[in-house]
């Protein structure tokens, strides 16, 4: 088996794993990373987001020798003390009822804020596509979103989002 080395969470890493081993089972099995979660199996639910070279990509369906070479931050990485916004507000609004989709939730988040730091309701919709939540906590994800952006930058500068009736706040 050949050894494949890459970035992950700022730490240098070599792993000996079989060329088409997911990174999943590589972050969780062998280097011992829990945060990642296994959802389908199949690229379709989100679960599994980390960033590869700062992109939001599905962990489950991507080999080990895809990612050689590559920065890869998964949820533990992407605040060490969990003082990023996105996980500060997550924890503000009660975002998570039963947690499991979460991590690759905030993942598809940071990818998102990174990108573009005021994001529209449309924008937030539109990158967290692919992301499911059995529990259906959407609202309050979004409202997470917009948080964690007013956090990271000017307050005043977001946009105005639209009250939803019945929304769960």
């Amino acid at each position: 088996m050949p050894a494949y080395t890459l970035t992950v969470n700022g730490k240098s890493e070599t792993v000996d794993v079989p060329a088409d081993m997911p990174l999943l089972w590589v972050l969780r099995d062998v280097l011992d990373l829990k945060g990642t979660k296994f959802g389908c199996g199949i690229s379709q639910c989100g679960a599994c987001t980390v960033h590869l070279n700062g992109r939001p990509t599905r962990a489950c369906v991507t080999r080990i020798s895809a990612a050689a070479g590559a920065r890869v931050t998964t949820i533990e990485g992407l605040s060490p003390d969990g003082s990023h916004p996105l996980q500060v507000t997550w924890q503000d609004i009660d975002v998570p009822q039963c947690g499991y989709c979460q991590a690759g939730q905030i993942m598809s988040a940071a990818a998102l804020l990174a990108e573009n730091p005021r994001p529209t309701d449309a924008d937030i919709d539109r990158a967290m596509n692919g992301n499911i939540c059995r529990c259906g906590t959407y609202l309050r994800i979004r409202q997470a979103i917009h948080k964690a952006a007013a956090l990271s930058g000017d307050a005043s500068a977001q946009p105005a989002r639209p009250a939803v009736a019945g929304a769960q706040q």
